[in-house]
């Protein structure tokens, strides 16, 4: 395949704002273009600007409502935001789910984990389908351990991936026509369909597709087609973003060729997808075009940027009107394999695109003394106030105010008519006002140390936090892998990066900027660069091995032969076609896969036919997390092949060199923080190559504006880009008074702090727990104890970590000395339960005698001794039972580590993993040193003084919100301000708590007196449980985003009498206090305030296994309704938010067969607002096992509020061989025999209000934006707030 030069060629990017196009015209002329991708005036952005470009080139009327004669049209290349729309508007197909009977809801509850952890109005993304259809058939993985007898009956095949395969239920052929034709009917004509094992057993799926389309179904997306990849509910979510998107695109592909005359027959019509690649038109399907508009960026980077001699790895940087997109590239494109979009959990090879912020369209607040930029964002519509439609301030208004965005270089398109410029002078009022708010606020602060701000000053702060606020993202996306943040090269794109880019290279100590030529349009250039793609993937279940090299090496040459036949199908030589082979490996045990690329090298008896991958994967893993696992096997998860089809290698040309002298356009005020310079404005296309652009300036390019910022020194290469080098500024001088820019800076920094803590702990712990669970929490803490800054938010570790330092603090006084460790996890010592091993470290400054500041990591160990293997027995009485307990244990004296006293305690306490908790005890202790080494720089830049000044300023600032709070609580309350409420524990016991509220003062008093004694058994909680509760309640009052720290609990004084359930004595059993009575503690924190209903109150914990393995899991329930909406089903509240094994995973490593997992129609509370109904789920064991419940709500129902009803009480069931039906209780420990089943029935939450709410949907509040997170850094966060 050759491309001419005679024809046009369009690269289009159509945008969710803008619509982006690069024309190369026939001889090689270049036109750009940006449209709007919505305008009355014609039905298709693409079509219009190919119309437009196609008119003025031939000089021929080309009326915009006829078709478009495509003769001389060569090729198009598009990117859409059609799919993405589609999912996140939920205006996709009309679809329908067809899976296993029993698990009608899987999807519907998907990993259970609740999105954000603080909102009490749980907002999960709906489901794609309309109805659901359970398929009567069933398959199961042969287990050499099985013991059911009647398991021999059944027929069984070998499936794909060599698993042996049990088809225990043949497909019910009747049932599924029969449940399909109402669908039909009801005009649903698309169809997903996921089966259990589907990956490598989908004989299933195949008769399903025949017979759907026999019924006369349009479209069937099958799981093991969309993506052979093992888990159940990812795929499930897969097939169904391809059932209800393809059709949707498939729609819009009709209607974009009926614009042209012939249907676009002749000409190349390529698409992006998500994972750099163009796919032909009439392949392009739903899963793979997510991102299909930001891949053309990072594809335009790559391929303009990276220099293959220096090797420098470069950072991607679109900042857009409504989001900021992060990624990587390092000479290679990074991909992850299962993402997050819109709620819909995808697994597709899609680039590692991070959207970390809401770009210009960001919002600015201030906020009880501190200055927010987002995640709110006015979205395109209204859009800025600046574009004339009554939105809000936002970032790009900031902009304006600064003069580094011109209003007259801009088009005027904007106001209700579309018609006119930038509104300047409607921003500088609204700034005006706001800066107004700001002056009274600190006035009534700060008194006479108090001077006013201007509103330039105003501006220039929100723009340092918007920065700021991008950086930590940055940092986590290049840290996590081992890389430094400092090495690379920032490539700046997108309409407003332009403006930030010099400032955020300057923070994150980059050296270099690079923009492209193209910058404003780089996401519609990189299609004009990219390839063609063809993927092959087939899901393995091969071990990493000689015997098994044959096997592996036969189906990658079957898959590229494949791959390789598509291709030469579209036109593509065999020169022009490069093969990527790939394996998806991980070490047994764990559940981190890696897809790695065979590295080159001489061929051996150890080495496969298509490259060393064990090498690739040894390599990457020592990178990723520090260390290498000798001896553990390495599994082959999946084969993968990626063929790639290239055509065009350069599109740059040289531009002529520079004038001696630059022409300025004209002489304009640019404020920055040092107050406003006169800066030159030139037009990127006047400057040759060579031309030097000292800052301050600023630099239009016709579709983005750059600003050189002072110190930077702008260079035009020969290709006409801009190469900036970042001058950098010297110490930021800051004093020790209150600044609400620098508070929110402080805040992220710190913020910034305990992540990076987090990533060191996670890359070098060694345990499952740690590293892929990522069941850890680290934090900064001041010279006091108290907790500044805490990451991530788990709300059980919210206020413990504090009690433990200052713990420390006073038991051990002056015996604290530099290069000391302690470690502590006692309850009489700040601990929640004994698995959770605190690591404290003492930091010292210069001659200091005293600790300047503290850090502290907590994790979570498998197992550190006790009666049952992981250490949580669920009848323990005493707290020796639990495990190894440390109240105060110099982990690290003066820098000496103390292995063999460690080893002591925890062999004395029968720790089974004796060598993983020693392990993970180092990377607690490393992440500490990193936490250490960074508070340390800061001190460097800002010195120790105002560092602590902040530490205390942060904290001051969270007690400004909650004493806030407190006082409209006060006012609004019926009762005034005495609230009071208890709730009881299933054996009786009593929480009982008054709350006495000043209202002028904005405190409180939280008093628990009256609550039951002491209980034997494991449910009580330690006092640092009750804090901890106690700060999540007050966060999900407060209703925005607030540091969490020591300030959330400075207007709150909390009285525990000493002796009861929730302060016990020092040997009480604590394990069940931490899992279940932390929760009824937030119940009846949230009944005496009236803030919503009881939700299903408990963690479901579930144990089962032998002396030789265990498993463990939490199980949701239903969340309790509000005063303006329904409560969400199947996820898990409060206190905890742990995601649920996918049921294929459970099945491959456990002999166990899940039966059914769903919701309890009609469990939760009715009532105007309903509460959210819980699960059932069944196990049936397939070995005898011991099996372990640890749980609440099975005696006393979650209540209702305000008329709502209670919600129903939960269940565990034991189903006997000869089918008895045996009730455990709440807390039990029973022996199982094979062929007995588990069922699990889940409390529902309780309802809220009086009467019955017909309509579906909550009444709506104020329709906020936010832009749509998405990318690893995202789901990684994710990650640990569902540990």
């Amino acid at each position: 395949m050759a491309w001419t030069n005679s024809k046009f060629q369009f690269a289009i990017d159509r945008g969710g704002t803008f619509t982006d196009i690069y024309a190369r015209c026939p001889g090689g002329k270049v036109r750009v273009m940006k449209l709007l991708s919505v305008d009355p005036a014609y039905p298709d952005a693409p079509r219009e600007g190919i119309r437009q470009i196609l008119e003025k080139e031939l000089g021929t009327s080309i009326p915009a409502n006829e078709p478009i004669d495509e003769e001389k049209i060569e090729w198009i290349r598009m990117g859409t935001t059609v799919a993405t729309n589609a999912l996140l508007e939920r205006k996709g197909e009309r679809m329908a789910l067809v899976v296993n009977e029993g698990f009608k809801d899987i999807l519907y509850i998907g990993n259970q984990a609740r999105p954000r952890i603080f909102d009490l109005s749980i907002k999960c993304p709906d489901v794609l389908y309309e109805s659901v259809v359970e398929a009567r058939c069933r398959v199961l993985l042969e287990k050499s351990e099985c013991e059911l007898n009647s398991i021999e009956q059944y027929p069984k095949v070998t499936g794909k991936t060599g698993e042996k395969i049990i088809v225990s239920q043949g497909l019910d052929e009747e049932k599924l026509r029969s449940d399909l034709k109402p669908l039909l009917e009801k005009g649903i004509k698309s169809l997903a369909v996921v089966l259990m094992h589907s990956y490598t057993f989908f004989e299933h799926e195949l008769r399903i597709n025949e017979i759907a389309k026999e019924l006369g179904f349009t479209h069937v997306s099958l799981s093991h087609q969309v993506m052979p990849m093992v888990r159940m509910v990812p795929r499930g979510f897969t097939a169904c973003a391809d059932g209800y998107l393809t059709p949707h695109i498939q729609t819009y592909l009709k209607s974009f060729a009926s614009g042209f005359k012939n249907g676009l027959k002749g000409v190349h019509v390529l698409f992006m997808q998500s994972d750099g690649g163009l796919s032909p038109m009439e392949l392009f399907n739903g899963s793979r075009a997510i991102l299909s508009g930001p891949a053309g960026g990072v594809v335009g980077y790559a391929m303009t940027s990276w220099d293959s001699a220096s090797k420098q790895p470069i950072i991607g940087f679109d900042m857009g009107g409504t989001s900021t997109d992060v990624s990587r590239y390092a000479g290679e494109y990074e991909h992850v394999f299962e993402s997050t979009t819109a709620g819909i959990t995808i697994q597709a090879p899609q680039l590692d695109i991070n959207t970390v912020a809401a770009g210009g369209g960001s919002m600015l607040f201030f906020r009880s003394g501190m200055f927010v930029v987002g995640p709110e964002s006015a979205g395109a519509h209204p859009g800025p106030t600046c574009y004339r439609k009554g939105g809000p301030l936002t970032v790009t208004d900031a902009n304006l105010v600064l003069g580094r965005i011109l209003p007259k270089y801009f088009p005027k398109i904007f106001g209700p008519n579309e018609n006119e410029p930038l509104d300047k002078e409607g921003v500088l009022k609204a700034f005006e006002r706001l800066t107004n708010d700001i002056n009274a606020f600190e006035s009534k602060e700060r008194g006479a140390e108090f001077t006013p701000r201007t509103k330039e000053e105003v501006a220039m702060g929100f723009i340092r936090v918007a920065n700021e606020a991008m950086c930590r993202p940055i940092r986590a996306l290049t840290q996590a892998r081992g890389f430094d943040t400092s090495q690379h090269i920032l490539a700046c794109f997108g309409g407003a990066g332009g403006q930030h880019a010099c400032s955020i290279a300057r923070s994150l100590g980059m050296s270099t900027v690079l923009v492209h030529k193209y910058a404003g349009i780089l996401s519609a250039y990189g299609m004009a660069l990219a390839s063609v793609v063809q993927e092959a993937q087939e899901a393995c279940a091969k071990v990493f091995c000689k015997e098994n090299f044959a096997f592996l090496d036969q189906r990658l040459a079957h898959l590229s032969d494949e791959c390789r036949s598509k291709l030469k199908e579209q036109g593509f030589t065999d020169e022009q076609i490069k093969i990527e082979p790939y394996l998806h490996m991980r070490y047994k045990g764990t559940d981190c896969a890696l897809m790695c690329h065979a590295s080159i090298g001489q061929h051996s008896d150890n080495v496969m036919q298509h490259g060393d991958f064990l090498t690739s994967f040894l390599d990457r893993y020592n990178r990723e997390f520090g260390f290498v696992i000798p001896e553990r096997q390495v599994l082959v998860d999946d084969i993968r092949v990626r063929a790639t089809g290239d055509v065009i290698t350069n599109l740059e040309t040289e531009i002529q060199p520079a004038n001696a002298t630059l022409q300025t356009e004209e002489i304009t005020k640019v404020y920055f923080e040092t107050g406003p310079q006169d800066s030159p404005v030139y037009l990127l296309k006047n400057l040759g190559h060579g031309a030097k652009v000292n800052g301050p300036a600023i630099i239009i390019d016709g579709l983005s504006t750059i600003l050189v910022e002072p110190g930077c020194i702008a260079e035009v290469t020969a290709q006409g880009n801009l190469r900036i080098k970042i001058g950098f500024a010297g110490k930021t001088v800051v004093d020790e008074k209150v600044d609400p820019i620098q508070l929110a800076i402080f805040s992220h920094r710190f913020m910034s702090i305990a992540e990076q803590m987090g990533r060191i702990l996670q890359r070098t712990s060694i345990s499952t727990n740690i590293k892929e669970r990522l069941d850890f929490s680290c934090a900064l803490f001041g010279p006091d104890g108290g907790l500044v800054s805490n990451a991530p938010h788990i709300p059980v570790h919210l206020g413990a970590m504090q009690e433990a330092v200052q713990f420390q603090l006073r038991h051990l006084k002056d015996d604290l000395h530099a290069e000391d460790v302690i470690l502590s996890n006692h309850p009489c010592a700040g601990g929640s339960h004994l698995p959770d091993l605190t690591v404290i470290t003492p930091v010292f400054h210069n001659d200091s005698t005293k600790p300047v500041f503290f850090v502290a990591s907590r994790g979570h160990h498998a197992d550190i001794g006790g009666i049952t293997p992981g250490s949580m027995p669920p009848h323990s009485t005493s707290l020796d039972q639990e495990g190894a307990a440390f109240i105060s244990f110099k982990l690290v004296s003066k820098g000496k580590f103390q292995q063999e006293a460690l080893e002591q305690q925890l062999k004395k306490a029968g720790s089974r993993n004796l060598q993983d908790n020693l392990a993970d005890l180092q990377a607690q202790i490393a992440a500490n040193r990193r936490g250490i080494q960074l508070v340390q720089e800061l001190i460097e830049s800002y010195g120790l003084n105002v560092v602590q000044a902040y530490m205390k300023h942060i904290q001051t600032n969270a007690e400004l919100a909650v004493r806030d709070m407190l006082k409209q609580v006060a006012e609004s309350s019926k009762t005034g301000s005495l609230l009071s409420a208890s709730d009881f524990m299933d054996d009786g016991s009593v929480i009982n708590l008054s709350v006495k509220i000043d209202q002028e003062a904005g405190s409180a008093v939280f008093d628990f007196s009256g609550t039951t004694w002491e209980v034997w058994g494991n449910a009580n909680a330690p006092r640092a449980i009750t804090l901890s509760a106690i700060i999540y309640c007050l966060r999900c009052m407060v209703q925005h985003d607030v540091p969490l720290n020591q300030g959330c609990l400075v207007p709150v004084k909390v009285v525990i009498p000493k002796g009861c359930l929730l302060d016990p004595s020092e040997n009480a059993a604590v394990v069940g206090g931490n899992v279940t009575t932390s929760q009824r503690i937030v119940d009846v924190v949230f009944r005496a305030f009236s803030t919503c209903s009881a939700s299903n109150g408990c963690m479901n914990n579930i144990t089962f296994g032998t002396d030789t393995w265990g498993y463990y899991e939490t199980v949701a329930g239903g969340a309790g309704a509000g005063p303006s909406w329904h409560g969400r089903g199947g996820v898990h509240t409060h206190m905890t938010n742990t995601r649920i094994t996918d049921p294929e995973i459970v099945e491959r490593n456990y002999p166990v067969i899940v039966n059914h997992f769903s919701l309890r129609p009609g469990s939760g509370g009715g009532g105007r607002w309903r509460g959210g109904d819980g699960v059932r789920r069944e196990l049936l064991f397939r070995t005898p096992v011991t099996l372990s419940v640890l749980t609440e709500r099975r005696v006393f129902r979650p209540y209702g509020l305000f008329g709502g009803e209670d919600g129903e009480r939960g269940q565990n069931l034991l189903i006997r061989s000869d089918g008895r039906i045996i009730r455990l209780g709440s807390k039990t420990a029973v022996r199982v025999n094979a062929g007995e089943t588990f069922r699990l029935l889940t409390p529902g939450g309780g309802g809220f209000g009086k009467g019955c709410q017909e309509s579906e949907e909550a009444t709506p509040g104020a329709n906020v934006q936010t832009f749509v997170e998405r990318g690893s850094v995202y789901e990684y966060r994710q990650a640990q707030e569902s540990a």
